[in-house]
């Protein structure tokens, strides 16, 4: 049994990471903004015999990150896997027309959050040659595509940043894998939009995109894997897509 620590395990990846990581005898802890529905995922799955650890904050806050896990009571403070899932889109817009303040919101999250929360568990890990690093990138990062520009920058971040930790590991035994999926169906899009639900809808038309627990089945293999096995990193995508930008509808 291993204690796995998730981020932005209120929805979409996240909750599927930690439902996945539960039906694998795992305990949890998992993280988010949303108390409600944190509450809500922590009484599933203690009601399925699941230990669960609950921390209420955003990763873009460092003082209230630190906090929580400096604080972690003693039997939850050896963390065997960190699941750098919190992350979000805002906007799909030309760079010269982008809102500073979404690029201020996905630079602080998807790469200081990821940052942030690397540096507070992972020396933990060094200190007992063990541990294990997921990281939840994307197909943006391997090339940019029309509008993603700043979310795209963030997420090749993410691919270097994992790449960078991998090297400075390698003398010990913590591994780290960088997912990086494709056209997943969660609450993603409508995110990106700001709420407009139709808008969102589109993205998903004339294909079967990936799901959540499709993307949390690769996490739980990868660390399921046998010690000596490093899967560095995957990339994920619907049958019908090819890349960030080549997407088939049917």
């Amino acid at each position: 049994m291993k204690t796995v620590l998730i981020t932005g395990a209120s929805s979409g990846i996240g909750l599927s990471c930690a439902r996945k990581f539960a039906e694998n005898g795992d305990r949890l802890i998992l993280t988010a903004r949303n108390s409600q529905k944190l509450t809500q995922i922590e009484e599933e799955l203690k009601a399925k015999g699941v230990d669960v650890l609950t921390l209420v904050f955003d990763v873009r806050d460092r003082e209230a990150a630190t906090l929580a896990i400096e604080n972690l009571p003693k039997e939850w403070s050896e963390i065997d896997v960190l699941v750098n899932n919190a992350g979000l889109a805002l906007g799909l817009e030309p760079e010269y027309e982008g809102c500073l303040d979404d690029w201020e919101t996905m630079i602080d999250t998807n790469i200081k959050g990821l940052l942030t929360m690397t540096r507070l568990i992972v020396p933990g890990m060094v200190e007992r040659d063990c541990g294990h690093i997921i990281n939840i990138g994307s197909v943006a990062g391997d090339a940019a595509y029309a509008g993603g520009n700043v979310y795209c920058a963030t997420k090749a971040a993410v691919k270097a940043l994992s790449d960078g930790l991998r090297i400075d590991v390698a003398n010990t035994s913590i591994r780290v894998t960088n997912l990086k999926p494709g056209l997943v169906e969660t609450n993603f899009s409508n995110i990106r939009f700001h709420g407009d639900t139709s808008r969102a809808a589109n993205v998903y038309k004339g294909i079967t995109p990936l799901t959540g627990d499709d993307i949390a089945d690769v996490a739980l293999f990868a660390s399921n894997a046998p010690a000596h096995v490093q899967i560095a990193e995957v990339l994920i995508l619907a049958t019908h897509q090819a890349s960030g930008s080549v997407i088939v509808r049917k």
